[in-house]
């Protein structure tokens, strides 16, 4: 294993899944090293597209990866976020990606090819514990957005997006369209809804980013 892999490959063994139970030994990480490799993706380019042949899984490091579904139209359906595992269940199911994963800015991720990964699962239980915690975390993340959603308000669900998606900035760097999409919305609704949260001062919008201006009280309002 060589310095640039063996530094990329420290991070998954202190970052994915659970790492306080889960202590991976030395040759698991050299069978890691083995299955996957290293990408690098600039923004707009995608680790994969909707309809492809599911022929590896990803683990995101670095950076952020938006899920969308459609081509002429895009639907956007998720934000993948460092620790993130994309393209796994299309994978092991043999089936085509049921969307497209595009990086918004650079991303660092690895790839894992199936025809490697499989085999390795099925001789090293921690690492198969480790994916299988990685995944029902996204599973059980996705679940409770979705509950805390439940018959609130279209403001009320912008202003939890924001606070969700809101980067060490308080910046939030999701289009309309996107944040939309992510709620099951219709444009003009977020867009109002966004208006009513500028309107109470708790927020700036521009081309494609949010500000969020007053944390506290934007978290107040939906009961944080």
């Amino acid at each position: 294993m060589d310095e640039y892999t063996r530094e990329h490959v420290a991070w998954l063994a202190h970052s994915f899944g659970r790492t306080d139970y889960l202590p991976l030994h030395p040759t698991d990480l050299e069978a890691l090293a083995g299955a996957g490799q290293v990408v690098q993706k600039y923004p707009g380019t995608h680790l994969f597209r909707q309809g492809a042949p599911a022929d590896a899984a990803y683990v995101v490091e670095r950076g952020q990866v938006e899920l969308y579904r459609g081509t002429d139209s895009r639907r956007v359906v998720g934000r993948a976020q460092p620790g993130s595992v994309l393209g796994d269940i299309a994978m092991f199911r043999g089936e085509p990606y049921i969307s497209s994963a595009r990086a918004v800015d650079a991303v660092t991720a690895f790839r894992f090819d199936r025809d490697k990964l499989i085999p390795v699962l099925l001789t090293r239980p921690i690492i198969t514990l480790r994916w299988l915690v990685a995944g029902l975390s996204q599973l059980e993340s996705t679940q409770r957005r979705v509950l805390g959603l439940k018959h609130r308000t279209v403001r009320d669900q912008v202003a939890e997006l924001l606070l969700d998606e809101a980067d060490g900035r308080d910046e939030i760097h999701l289009s309309q369209a996107a944040m939309a999409g992510l709620l099951g919305a219709s444009r003009q609704t977020v867009n109002e809804a966004l208006g009513m949260l500028r309107s109470e001062g708790v927020i700036q919008t521009g081309y494609r980013t949010v500000r969020i201006t007053d944390r506290s009280a934007l978290a107040d309002t939906v009961g944080r």
